[in-house]
């Protein structure tokens, strides 16, 4: 990826999928997708006015793909996904067209999740100390933040920073594949270590840095080496499903992605 140094940039990405099922839950005709079209896109024109983006990419996953290289570690991964809803699925691409029209850019994940590929386009542009806002719930993401990437949860109103994520997990950003290692993500079928939750996990990840240095420490409390010994080989895995891929070819430059320029 190049970058053109004239200006400064502020990269907004989309986690489209994540913005388009939240917007459709609550339609009352969920067969009614010139509703969700026109509500994504009025939610899409308050997003421009409020961040302002010299460049616009949302982002989708691929809806016919299987589960990606994460199901290949963990079998179980996301196994009991809600397959999205039929009219919604029939409509993406007459969503994509609005968007377009908006000048924001689709990008389809095909064979990689969608959030690796924001994972890889955020680290990169703000690794040039440019800025750029996710724009999704998913907290997930907070594993990324830094001094210019932020994370935007549109729907309330609120920044996924490092107080919230102190606040909601009390570990630091940089920690949470370790801490999703310990704990696992039940939304995504990811188990973690069997008696390891929330508490124990922030206890060991302040501790230590990592799973690495806890599980190699003697100065790891015994009640927890007995949960973890047996069981580092999985959090070891849920950590590797936890953590986002920062180093996907994407295939295209900033420049092909500056709004207001179609």
């Amino acid at each position: 990826m190049t970058f053109i140094h004239s200006m400064s940039i502020h990269l907004v990405i989309i986690d489209a999928l994540n913005l388009i099922r939240r917007v459709h839950a609550v339609q009352p005709d969920p067969t009614d997708i010139a509703r969700t079209i026109q509500t994504t896109s009025r939610t899409l024109h308050r997003i421009l006015e409020e961040a302002k983006p010299t460049h616009i990419l949302a982002v989708f996953d691929h809806h016919l793909q299987e589960r990606g290289w994460r199901a290949e570690l963990l079998p179980e991964y996301k196994q009991n996904r809600k397959p999205m809803p039929e009219p919604l699925l029939n409509g993406l691409n007459d969503i994509q067209q609005a968007w377009w029209e908006l000048g924001i850019d689709s990008l389809l994940s095909d064979g990689d999740e969608a959030d690796d590929l924001v994972a890889t386009l955020a680290v990169k542009v703000a690794q040039h100390n440019e800025k750029v806002t996710i724009i999704s719930t998913d907290k997930g993401y907070c594993q990324l933040l830094s001094p210019t990437l932020q994370i935007r949860d549109y729907f309330q109103h609120r920044w996924l920073d490092a107080p919230f994520v102190e606040q909601e997990f009390g570990v630091k950003p940089e920690q949470l594949a370790d801490y999703w290692g310990l704990t696992g993500i039940s939304s995504s079928q990811v188990p973690g270590v069997a008696g390891i939750g929330p508490k124990a996990a922030k206890e060991i990840l302040t501790q230590f840095t990592d799973i690495e240095q806890a599980v190699s420490s003697d100065e790891l409390a015994p009640k927890y080496q007995k949960k973890l010994l047996p069981s580092i080989e999985m959090a070891r895995i849920c950590k590797r499903v936890a953590a986002l891929k920062t180093d996907i070819e994407l295939g295209f430059n900033l420049q092909d992605i500056r709004f207001g320029e179609k």
